[in-house]
């Protein structure tokens, strides 16, 4: 599968299974999967078809683990390809509940952001938007690349641990994507 086709299946997965599953015909279960025969299907419906093969070839081989395929019963492998179901790992704009259970961070997480965005972040902190959760990166890297997608990209470093002993929530994704409901402002720091 060629590196076009990969991306283009890529998005097409992000927007209707985070997104607009319904554009589609999908209706997700409360936690965001589906049945992959029912994506296939459904895509095909809709003029994009794209074979299991080239499904399980994305998952495989996405670089961010996206999504994760797994059996019914549970017993996925994260960016495995064996399994009857589908979800995206996170950044749902749809509701869904991904029963992440509550985890401890590590001291430090970083977000990538841009200048644009850092009066608004000063006085209200990091807020989901659109999406369910702030979405925070292990290490400064993936912020940076996180950032660059919006322009020239600024780091800032969450003070997790803090955040943890004042009583705030953190989960993480099966693809290490750290979620939390918001961020202070008095838990960040922008490192240069």
């Amino acid at each position: 599968m060629d590196e076009r086709r990969t991306v283009k299946v890529s998005k097409y997965l992000s927007k209707h299974l985070r997104h607009q599953p319904e554009r589609i015909g999908l209706t997700l279960d409360e936690n965001g999967w589906v049945a992959v025969e029912e994506l296939l299907r459904a895509a095909a419906r809709h003029g994009f078809a794209f074979s299991r093969a080239e499904l399980d070839h994305v998952v495989a081989a996405n670089d961010k683990r996206r999504f994760t395929v797994e059996s019914g019963m549970g017993s996925g492998v994260q960016g495995g390809i064996e399994g009857d179901r589908i979800r995206a790992n996170q950044g749902h704009t749809v509701a869904v509940d991904l029963d992440l259970p509550p985890a401890e961070p590590p001291v430090y997480l970083y977000h990538g952001t841009v200048a644009r965005a850092m009066e608004a972040i000063r006085t209200e902190g990091l807020r989901p938007m659109a999406r369910h959760h702030v979405h925070l990166s292990p290490d400064r890297e993936t912020a940076t690349r996180v950032g660059a997608r919006r322009g020239r990209p600024l780091v800032l470093t969450v003070d997790a641990g803090a955040m943890h002993r004042a009583g705030h929530v953190f989960r993480v994704s099966a693809n290490g994507v750290w979620l939390a409901d918001a961020v202070p402002p008095r838990f960040l720091r922008l490192r240069g």
